[in-house]
């Protein structure tokens, strides 16, 4: 899993060809800490077809506020950077994470 910041984000997932997910946390998010482990399982498992990173929206929020991200824990998909779908706050659950990533694959 890629941590991508403010510098990094553009390439790793706006100029990115194919399915890749990102998953935005921020410092002090209980749900974020408590979503992350299930969301790196998930990159294992599925790593290979879906590109996965991480965004901290704590040290990067004009960007957050660029793709929309209002409220956390939010997981999104971006195809060839077009964000097509997200999951927000209580919405991302691992079993509809992992639901999402199996129409992309």
């Amino acid at each position: 899993m890629i941590l991508c910041d403010k510098n990094t984000f553009e390439d790793e997932v706006l100029k990115a060809e194919g399915t890749v997910l990102v998953d935005y946390f921020g410092n002090g998010c209980a749900p974020c800490e408590a979503l992350m482990p299930h969301v790196e399982e998930l990159a294992g498992k599925y790593g290979n077809d879906i590109k996965f990173c991480k965004l901290n929206t704590s040290s990067a929020r004009r960007l957050a506020i660029g793709q929309k991200i209002m409220g956390l824990p939010v997981i999104a998909i971006y195809k060839d950077g077009e964000k097509v779908e997200e999951l927000v706050k209580d919405d991302a659950t691992p079993e509809a994470i992992e639901e999402m990533i199996k129409k992309y694959l």
